[in-house]
């Protein structure tokens, strides 16, 4: 048997699934949500698109110009014909070209997608050579199949260490910080994600001709797939990421230069963090011990320190710029962490020294495994980071606020999340 029957019958066997892994519109539509604010017409560009399924949501729904990329023409077809079908011939736009090497300029697209695709690149290469492709303040969106626990069984194991190297969530958030990311979110995708692809196929595999050379074996290797997730699920899932590269004027830890760079805090730092805390909530001239003292007296509480996570942002003269800090405070008895204070010295203010230096330290506090992180402060401002009400999540400061000031932000949606009144360290005196 060729090479070439293979490849023919497996994308045979593949024809007219709704879409080629692990996914639904649920999932499509919360990584959107993660993605924030987008312009009125967002460039798209959607890589290894199948049949599109993910391509015609962003252009119906987020009103996109999408470009979608795969190497297998009947795919590109059948999504043309669909988008065709729904009116939207004039927003999604078809090109049958390798991902690992794309002919776009620089800085051309708002979103780059890959729903079900990145392992033909592998994550930390597309992490890599899809920058580039990024308009300022664009998006990555990514879903990866990651190990869904510490020790896998020797079954799991031994199958995707002969097919896809696997890390797990976190494994592969550190690896985009490390690519110089923030992570905006992750997702969790459910079963049912597996199902709307598994379904499919288990039922082409039944109808499957297997005298056609090659699709015993594409159908062989389909029906390995389900019964390894049949059975061993529990190890392995799906995921999604939500990604931004650092804003290039403040770098991020792993890429400083001449240029602005945000770091963790050393002790050489206390009394500069002091200087841009006082004046930012005083001023130069009538500085404001009160915020100051906290951040002093916080780091002497261990209770409520968190190693870590207190970070900096310093200009490309070593002059501090911006100071973010989280500390522990509860939820209903429960352990959580808290945002505050966040200061900006008056000169660095609206040059994105503070959003470079919170972006930071909520990605610390991801990496460092921390579920959920709260925070009291201005509601315009706040939800960029992906924060939202903490009063839908059944959580209430012990004091009165207006509700829409006090906010969650929600790290690993697989862990059990606190509710009741949130505490904070007796620092704060309140």
């Amino acid at each position: 048997m060729s090479d070439n029957a293979l490849y023919d019958s497996f994308f045979a066997l593949h024809h007219g699934l709704p879409r080629q892994g692990p996914g639904s519109d649920t999932t499509t539509r919360r990584l959107l949500a993660l993605a924030g604010q987008l312009p009125e017409r967002p460039r798209v560009l959607d890589l290894g698109c199948g049949p599109g399924r993910s391509a015609l949501l962003l252009a119906a729904e987020a009103g996109a110009e999408v470009t979608a990329v795969d190497t297998h023409e009947p795919f590109l077809a059948e999504l043309r014909e669909s988008a065709a079908a729904r009116g939207l011939d004039g927003s999604v736009h078809t090109l049958r070209a390798d991902m690992g090497a794309l002919p776009f300029p620089d800085g051309s697209f708002d979103l780059v997608w890959a729903e079900s695709s990145v392992f033909v690149l592998g994550f930390d290469r597309a992490l890599a050579e899809w920058r580039r492709l990024l308009a300022p303040g664009g998006t990555l969106v990514l879903t990866e199949c990651v190990w869904t626990t510490g020790e896998p069984g020797p079954e799991a194991r031994a199958f995707w260490e002969e097919h896809y190297t696997l890390r797990t969530v976190a494994g592969n958030a550190a690896a985009a910080v490390g690519a110089g990311y923030h992570v905006l979110g992750t997702v969790p995708q459910p079963e049912s994600d597996w199902d709307e692809y598994y379904v499919p196929l288990a039922a082409h595999a039944e109808a499957a001709d297997t005298t056609v050379p090659g699709m015993a074996e594409a159908v062989a290797g389909a029906r390995t797939e389900i019964a390894l997730r049949r059975e061993h699920g529990a190890d392995y899932g799906y995921a999604g990421f939500v990604l931004r590269p650092a804003d290039a004027r403040w770098g991020s830890p792993h890429a400083p230069g001449r240029r602005g760079s945000v770091r963790e805090e050393t002790a050489e730092d206390a009394a500069a963090v002091w200087r841009v805390v006082s004046t930012a909530f005083g001023s130069v001239d009538t500085p404001s011990a009160t915020e100051a003292d906290l951040v002093d007296n916080l780091r002497q509480d261990a209770d409520a320190w968190l190693p870590g996570l207190s970070y900096v942002a310093e200009a490309p003269d070593g002059t501090i710029a911006a100071h973010a800090l989280i500390t522990r405070c509860r939820v209903g008895g429960e352990p959580a962490a808290a945002l505050a204070p966040v200061s900006v010295a008056p000169e660095y203010q609206r040059t994105g020294a503070g959003q470079a230096v919170v972006r930071a330290v909520l990605d610390a506090a991801r990496l460092r495994g921390e579920p959920l992180v709260l925070v009291l402060g201005h509601p315009e401002y706040y939800p960029r980071f992906g924060f939202e009400r903490a009063s839908a999540y059944g959580i209430k400061p012990g004091f009165e606020v207006p509700d829409e000031t006090m906010m969650a932000l929600v790290l690993d949606g697989s862990a059990p999340l606190p509710t009741g009144t949130l505490v904070y360290p007796a620092a704060f005196g309140v």
